[in-house]
């Protein structure tokens, strides 16, 4: 492809890139982010491909190779358009079946269709509940892009955006229509992303920046990540259009260390936008010159806050600093600088295709279009998942979700990472927006959502989730490096079973003086887990002060493992397994655990046949049923 130079060449090229394809044409879509790729997606797509060709079928169907579809835990996954047929857990050896039957004559491969939880099958992607109750506006061209070839994208009205703000709009144009679309940031607080792009391009000097925030460090997030793995052309789009309306001629892109695919496929991208002159100077012949660099971080969780991310973008030590003069007007070498994260990037040039009125028809007053969540944790359906704003928490979790798993009941979810809060069953018609989240003592976050049943301890979730964030803590603060640790010390107490009736009202005083006094969002936002925990599940705490008993029996230091005599039919199982040897017991007798011996593994209680039983576990005053 030659180099673009006006607005009317990009417009004809992709008119030629559509009049060369096929719309009868069949096209696998075959998932290949990192998910799929853990579990042999390239071996299919290899076989795939080589026995279409052997079957002289090219000409009928084209496999895409596209990012992650969403539903993880059921990978490989592969569609088959345009019918939308859904096939799930593809090894290399069902694609001779998939090409024969399928591909060849139409047929139904049984064993690979998606089966919900009460044993109904479901063919096509629009009638499977997970798919079906989503609102897939970002993360939807996923399915249909490879992100290898920028013509999949142009196809699909990529670059469209940015040509109608360079060709038909001025800077102060395209940032009014970013406001009146009420664009709230998708990576931490909501701050409307219009008025964030006002500040920094009103801030004196010459030289500005715009940041794609793409350090997403959350445990069990990963949505940034497969946006910038599937569809980088529309973060790098979004982008352009935000230096544009900002007067900013060069951008960062911050990511993780720890993404491979996600670096090697924006970096490709890039290389095929110089190459078509939407990148560099003088883009399709507006005048409007900016470059890209890509700026990979080490890891650490504490530098996916602005200030610290923009130290690490100039090779400093990633610590926050004290914002009396925000980023927007100060950030990096001191220049104004717009941050945003990838999610927030990728709906700019969307509000431009579709129209503020209709961006704004999805969601709630305050918060506008969609938000893509990491669905994880004892629920059913795991995956990404996107959602319009407004959307029940039950929704989520029962209808996309497919309810907990093993027939538990649920207890509470977590929002918003590490820093998040939980939220418990009475919530669950909570509305899930910025707003709303807030309002409860948790917040949206990148989109990190944890469900939890019957068996989680809401002491032990606050321990991890404080034991991950002072581990984090650049400790450049007193208020955070103290005060985590302080925190931190009186929950080990309490799961350990030492902890006394004052500790549970200095926890509370300690989370609130870490919130109100911290540096920056790390800190403020690391009470939450404990606030929130407080505050929903108090006779938790209480129960391991007062009773040396966790409800949930996961605390090790508070329950022991028994052999209910009634229940043992001397199977055996628990004794071959116990990798202490602490079972003792005769052949179809009733077994005995040695609690001296007993290093409390779970090993048994896994073992033991759902049958019978027969292990069980044990906390505080609680005995076994009397024979």
């Amino acid at each position: 492809m030659t180099r673009l130079t006006s607005i009317s060449a990009l417009e004809a090229l992709r008119k030629e890139i559509i009049s060369r394809r096929d719309p009868a044409r069949l096209k696998v879509s075959v998932c290949s982010g990192t998910g799929c790729r853990a579990y042999d997606c390239d071996k299919v797509i290899d076989r795939l491909k080589s026995g279409i060709s052997h079957h002289g079928l090219s000409e009928k169907v084209e496999v895409v190779t596209t990012g992650c579809h969403g539903f993880c835990e059921l990978g490989p996954v592969m569609a088959i358009y345009p019918e939308g047929t859904s096939y799930f857990k593809i090894k290399p050896e069902d694609v001779e079946d998939i090409i024969n039957d399928t591909l060849s004559q139409g047929k139904l491969v049984e064993r690979l269709l998606y089966v919900d939880p009460e044993g109904q099958v479901q063919a096509k992607e629009r009638d499977i509940p997970f798919y079906k109750y989503q609102n897939r506006v970002v993360f939807g061209n996923n399915h249909y892009i490879d992100p290898e070839h920028i013509e999949d994208y142009l196809a699909l009205d990529g670059y469209c955006a940015l040509a109608a703000c360079l060709g038909g709009m001025t800077p102060e144009e395209v940032l009014e229509t970013v406001k009146k679309a009420n664009l709230r940031g998708r990576g931490g607080g909501g701050f409307p992303a219009g008025r964030k792009w006002e500040t920094t391009r009103n801030a004196p000097g010459d030289v500005k920046y715009v940041i794609v925030n793409a350090d997403e460090g959350d445990p069990g997030a990963y949505m940034d990540r497969s946006i910038l793995e599937g569809n980088p052309h529309s973060v790098l789009e979004g982008m352009l259009i935000g230096a544009y309306a900002i007067g900013a001629h060069k951008g960062f892109i911050y990511i993780r260390q720890e993404y491979p695919l996600a670096v090697e496929n924006l970096n490709r991208a890039i290389g095929q936008m110089r190459a078509l002159g939407l990148l560099g100077e003088n883009i399709l012949g507006s005048g409007f010159d900016f470059e890209i660099a890509v700026h990979r971080g080490a890891g650490a969780f504490v530098s996916g806050e602005s200030s610290a991310l923009m130290s690490s973008i100039e090779g400093k030590v990633g610590e926050p600093r004290p914002k009396y003069i925000r980023t927007s007007i100060s950030g990096v070498h001191g220049c104004p600088s717009d941050l945003n994260n990838v999610e927030t990037w990728a709906n700019v040039p969307i509000i431009f295709n579709k129209g503020v009125d209709w961006f704004t028809s999805i969601g709630t007053e305050g918060s506008k279009g969609t938000k893509i969540f990491s669905l994880v944790g004892k629920v059913n359906n795991t995956g990404l998942v996107e959602v319009p704003m407004g959307m029940t928490l039950h929704d989520i979790i029962f209808k996309i979700g497919g309810g907990i798993r093993d027939g538990k009941k649920f207890k509470a979810v977590q929002t918003g990472g590490p820093s998040g809060g939980v939220i418990p069953e009475d919530m669950l018609d909570l509305p899930v927006d910025f707003d709303a989240l807030t309002l409860v003592g948790s917040m949206m976050g990148s989109g990190g959502m944890i469900v939890m049943d019957e068996d989680t301890c809401m002491v032990d979730v606050a321990r991890y989730f404080l034991e991950f964030l002072a581990d984090e803590s650049c400790g450049k603060c007193v208020p955070c490096r103290e005060g985590i640790t302080q925190m931190l010390h009186i929950l080990k107490m309490l799961c350990a079973g030492k902890g006394k009736p004052e500790d549970i009202d200095v926890l509370q005083e300690v989370a609130a003086m870490v919130k109100e006094c911290s540096l920056c969002a790390l800190g403020q936002s690391a009470p939450n887990p404990v606030l929130s925990s407080l505050k929903y599940f108090r006779a938790e705490y209480e129960a391991h002060v007062n009773d040396k008993c966790c409800p949930a029996h996961v605390c090790k230091e508070l329950i022991s493992y028994h052999i209910d005599p009634a229940k043992c039919k001397g199977c055996g199982k628990c004794l071959r397994n116990c990798p202490v040897n602490a079972i003792s017991g005769s052949k179809k007798e009733p077994h005995v655990i040695d609690l001296d011996k007993c290093t409390k593994c779970d090993t048994c209680f896994m073992v033991c046949p759902p049958k019978f039983s027969a292990v069980t576990k044990l906390s505080g005053s609680e005995t076994l049923p009397a024979v």
